[in-house]
């Protein structure tokens, strides 16, 4: 049998690519479940990237720029995910409200229905470097 640190070796080797091949897995299955079809025939990838598509011409560069400000602590790995999700909502909120053009409050709020409430910190953090008053989100961010 195998003796010494090249043993060792092995047995570590093989609990690290199993460990790898199940996180990569997880998020494999984790994509597989959002492009599988809902009710209504669409998947959640489908909608959001409807939203993101009707209303691409209702974004100004200031409110791209804020955006991006807003997904910055992102790791970038998965910074294009995280934009397209938020992006997404920010559509679907668009569409439903009708508006003629997409503003910061909109965003603002986008960007809390989307995320995971461990990420309201930084947004908060963010808000207040901009002097941006949060009272209007206080339903949203509790």
């Amino acid at each position: 049998m195998l003796e010494g640190w090249f043993g060792w070796f092995i047995v570590l080797w093989t609990l690290f690519l199993i460990s790898m091949f199940a996180i990569g897995g997880y998020f494999m299955f984790r994509k597989f479940l959002k492009r599988l079809p809902k009710e209504d025939g669409k998947s959640i990838l489908d909608w959001q990237e409807y939203y993101i598509k009707e209303t691409r011409h209702l974004w100004t560069d200031e409110q791209k720029v804020l955006l991006e400000e807003l997904v910055q602590p992102v790791p970038e790995l998965f910074r294009d995910v995280a934009r397209d999700k938020i992006a997404g909502k920010i559509g679907e909120l668009a569409i439903e409200e009708k508006v003629d053009a997409i503003d910061q409050d909109l965003i603002i709020r986008g960007y809390i229905l989307a995320t995971p409430k461990r990420d309201h910190k930084f947004l908060i953090k963010k808000l207040n470097q901009k002097n941006i008053d949060l009272e209007p989100y206080e339903k949203l961010l509790g």
